[in-house]
């Protein structure tokens, strides 16, 4: 049995040039793609349903289930698209896989093309992150010259095309039926389902779309087998995933393990919260998912833990706010965001968090009431689940959990007219919250 914390997708990021064909060959690279084109397509999809693997993008649905849910093959084509549009406020982990050694990304994305019969797949990458794209790009000519994507792969009669799509910086295109339309040249936003993407995708053909962990974790189970893969985590949340530690911790970065680990392993493992402080909140994965406090610091994080717990695993983005941090102000911060990033399509996403900021704004003054926290909460309950999809679910998450935990913080601001947090108010509130300074 493999060492639950020893590195898989991580396993290369430290060699030097990890990001080149040549370096990602000397570890093992493409050893899994030549595996998988002596087995049938059939057999590449049940090994990833008995791997266990669930969608690493935040939903965690089964991928292999997602991959059978592809009609038989008729006229149209399938595609497979990779959702690389990384932009959860917390979440760091694409990025870092892609930047350091793309070519597992991309092995990948063969390997999984071939397993559900597509002969194009597209990898939509956030177009802000320029870099990223460059080097995608520069791993999938390297692929292309190597022959691993082309014509007749291997000789094994089987051709692939492969596109790297910069998307134009929307956080909505995330979701995977806006991605689709923003792919096929128009406005990212939501579509209405059914029908869905397995039937009427990109093209209105079979479409499958997963995330970039999610693809990047196929080879290893096609080279290690099923029972390898389904040996790490839980009974129910399977495999080696990528934690991202941010904010007031000592060692902030990306920490692999399986899942089923706690916050207080991984805290251990970052050196802790920042000394002289203790920590007061956290995301699960990132800051669409309900917060939760210390007292939490034992749950597993897998997807039956966390839910148990009230929130999500989600993209597994650990978000650490330290006893400095004004709640209020963090949830403005992030309530902004979403109001920002709404396509406008959902009246109660769009006109629900324009209201939310606007009180959200006159609490973290210490103009507001308890009042006002009755009619937060009365907003969320009608935003929550009457849209077209998570967006507005994911900006009422933070609201609802901060006044289950920190009503005190709430109620704070308009006891004493200001945030209690700001160092502007040492004379007001004391010497010893001038010393809190805001951490968001």
């Amino acid at each position: 049995m493999t060492d639950p914390l020893a590195p898989v997708l991580t396993a290369n990021w430290g060699r030097q040039g990890s990001w080149t064909m040549r370096a990602y060959a000397e570890q093992g690279g493409y050893e899994a793609l030549k595996q998988a084109f002596g087995r049938e397509p059939e057999e590449i999809v049940a090994m990833v349903k008995d791997s266990g693997l669930r969608g690493r993008g935040g939903a965690g649905f089964p991928t292999g289930m997602k991959w059978g849910f592809l009609p038989p093959l008729g006229d149209k084509p399938r595609y497979l698209v990779v959702n690389a549009d990384e932009s959860e406020p917390g979440t760091c982990k694409d990025i870092p896989l892609m930047m350091a050694s793309p070519h597992t990304l991309v092995e990948g994305v063969i390997i999984s093309a071939y397993a559900i019969r597509a002969r194009q797949a597209f990898i939509y990458v956030r177009g802000e992150v320029l870099h990223v794209i460059r080097r995608l790009q520069q791993a999938v000519q390297e692929a292309y010259a190597a022959g691993y994507i082309g014509r007749n792969i291997l000789d094994s009669g089987y051709d692939l095309d492969v596109v790297v799509h910069a998307g134009a910086g929307a956080y909505i295109c995330g979701e995977e039926t806006a991605l689709l339309d923003s792919l096929e040249g128009r406005r990212g936003q939501p579509r209405l389902r059914p029908p869905f993407p397995a039937v009427a995708g990109l093209y209105a053909s079979p479409t499958v779309i997963n995330n970039v962990e999610s693809i990047a974790s196929v080879p290893a189970i096609v080279a290690n087998g099923p029972e390898w893969f389904a040996g790490m985590g839980t009974e129910k949340s399977k495999g080696h995933v990528i934690y991202s530690l941010s904010g007031h911790v000592e060692r902030p970065g990306q920490y692999e393990g399986p899942l089923g680990i706690t916050l207080r392993e991984l805290l251990d493992l970052a050196g802790g919260i920042r000394a002289g402080h203790k920590l007061k909140f956290w995301t699960p994965g990132g800051s669409s998912t309900p917060m939760l406090t210390d007292e939490h610091l034992d749950v597993p994080l897998d997807y039956e833990g966390m839910m148990g717990a009230g929130s999500m695993l989600g993209t597994r983005a650990l978000q650490m706010f330290d006893d400095t941090t004004c709640a209020v102000r963090a949830v403005l911060r992030w309530t902004e965001f979403y109001k920002h990033e709404s396509c406008g399509k959902c009246t109660p996403c769009r006109e629900g968090t324009w209201w939310l900021v606007q009180i959200l704004e006159r609490l973290e003054r210490g103009e507001g009431s308890t009042d006002d926290l009755e009619t937060l909460l009365d907003l969320c309950d009608n935003i929550a689940g009457r849209s077209f999809c998570a967006l507005a679910d994911g900006a009422v998450a933070p609201i609802m959990s901060s006044i289950k935990f920190f009503r005190d913080d709430y109620v704070a601001h308009f006891e004493h007219g200001g945030c209690p947090f700001d160092p502007a108010a040492a004379t007001l509130f004391g010497a010893e919250t001038a010393t809190a300074g805001v951490g968001v």
